[in-house]
This record gives C-alpha cells, structure tokens and sequence, in this order.
C-alpha cells in the first residue's frame, strides 16, 4: 500500500487536520495515519483560537478555496478551536476533543459538542479514538462521490471484519452461522 501512502502526502489536499497546538500532535496522529492508509490526500496545520485567532478566517477561507471535503479540528481544554473555524467556514468541521490533564477532555468534549444551533461541529469520542473515527469519517464523506476511495475504505472495512472472524476465540459464535 506505498504507492497509496505517498499519494496521500504527494496530492491536492481533500482533508485538513488542525490542531491547537504542538502537544495535540500524538493525539491526531492517528487521524493522520488512516487517512494515509486509506490514501486521502490531506494537510496539516496548526491554529490555536486563543494565540492565533486571527488566522482562523484565513483558514476558513483558504479551505474552501482547495476545495476540501471537511476538516478534523482536535483541541484541548477550552477547545474552541473546531467551533470556531466552523464560524469562518461552510466547509464541515469533524471535532476531536483531545484529552486534558485537568478534567480528562471531559473538557474539551463539552466544549466542542455544546455548539450552539447554526454553527454545527460533528464531534467524535475523546483522544486517540476520536481522531481515528475522525478520519474513518471524512474518508467515509469522500468515498460518496470517489470510487478509489471508496474501495480503499471497503477493503479497510473488511480486514477489519476478517480480523474479528479470524480470531480463535470467536469460532462457536451463535452469529458466526455456527449454532
């Protein structure tokens, strides 16, 4: 799957993935990692609503200008950052609460979710799962309408599925066909 790696760095950007900061690197690494899997092309940036409030528009826009199909927004604590980019932008945001020491991302989850109506963010699960799911989704978005995609996210579909049945302690499950 090389050749489908490199094509997900080399290509036009379909997915942006931002994040606050720096340290929520590890968090949406896997965001990143499935979308090179699935061979999405994608960007990544760093914008923080409370340092860098000013170049939220200037993403905003510029993501519509590319022609992205979402952007995966992970944040921390106040985590305003997805709520606001939605604010300066029709392009669907996907929120990722990354975990806070503080409150665990409890945080972050509420501060993302509790949007108010008109400024929609689609909000995934705390942490690593959540950028995963993230990405599972912006990928899910794209496969509507491209067919590589679209069989690249099958494939994934059933190994992960194969995975499961191939796993010795589920030979006798009842929904395994076997009664």
């Amino acid at each position: 799957m090389r050749a489908v790696n490199d094509l997900a760095v080399q290509a036009a950007p379909r997915v942006g993935v931002v994040m606050g900061s720096r340290s929520d690197f590890e968090t949406m690494q896997g965001a990143l990692d499935v979308l090179r899997d699935l061979g999405v092309p994608y960007e990544v940036r760093v914008l923080s609503a409370h340092r860098t409030p000013a170049l939220l528009p200037t993403y905003g826009a510029r993501a519509e200008r590319l022609n992205l199909a979402c952007i995966i927004a992970g944040a921390g604590g106040a985590a305003h950052l997805p709520g606001m980019l939605a604010a300066f932008t029709r392009v669907p945001v996907l929120g990722v609460p990354v975990q806070s020491r503080a409150l665990s991302g409890q945080d972050s989850l509420l501060s993302i979710v509790q949007m108010p109506a008109g400024v929609p963010v689609a909000t995934f699960a705390i942490g690593a799962a959540g950028a995963k799911n993230a990405a599972l989704f912006a990928a899910a978005m794209l496969a509507t309408t491209d067919g590589a995609v679209r069989a690249r996210l099958d494939a994934f579909r059933a190994a992960q599925t194969q995975g499961v049945l191939d796993d010795p302690h589920f030979d006798g499950h009842p929904q395994a066909g076997e009664a």
